[in-house]
């Protein structure tokens, strides 16, 4: 149950789900309210016009991808961690594996052991089971890896975890059971 909280719970924290929110609330306050129904709905409006501003999201982006070294400046490691949350699976009507918008973590790891950073790829993610026939995100991300050139020695799949903190707890049990000390 915390699972399946612990993926929804945060959308409504995100600016459209917040926006819904306050626009439910100014729906219920419209007809004994409506001037504090009104407040909601212009804070809403104030709240999606500032969020979705190209401007403001770059800023943001920005902020944060300054701190990153670039490929030449990073040092040798024993293996390079891959996180889920990259890849859609090849279900109908798709025919085979998609990146995901976060599918630029796999592309990057395999741009990695192509220049010799690491020799080991360690996949970590599985999946929700909202369908049952959908494969682990590890698998997927090894069809792209394999794809990209990565032989499959080269990989260690983590099918397993289903949010970041399976996902940290687990890699540093395949880590360590591999003497794997330097992690990317």
């Amino acid at each position: 149950m915390f699972l399946y909280l612990s993926k929804l719970l945060p959308l409504l924290f995100y600016p459209l789900g917040f926006a819904c929110i306050n626009l439910f609330i100014a729906l219920v306050l419209l007809a004994k309210k409506p001037k504090t129904s009104a407040f909601f709905i212009v804070f809403s409006l104030i709240l999606l016009l500032v969020t979705s501003n190209a401007w403001i999201s770059h800023l943001v982006v920005q902020s944060l991808e300054w701190q990153n070294l670039g490929v030449a400046d990073l040092p040798a490691a024993d293996a390079i961690v891959v996180l889920g949350g990259g890849t859609k699976s090849a279900t109908f009507p798709r025919p085979g594996v998609d990146l995901a918008e976060q599918g630029d973590r796999i592309i990057y790891a395999a741009q990695l052991y192509r220049q010799k950073k690491a020799p080991t790829i360690i996949l970590s993610g599985g999946r929700l089971d909202w369908h049952e026939s959908i494969t682990p995100e590890s698998t997927d991300m090894a069809v792209v890896l394999n794809s990209f050139g990565v032989p499959q020695k080269a990989i260690i799949e983590e099918p397993n975890s289903l949010n970041t903190y399976q996902n940290a707890r687990n890699v540093r049990k395949i880590a360590d059971k591999n003497g794997i000390k330097k992690l990317y």
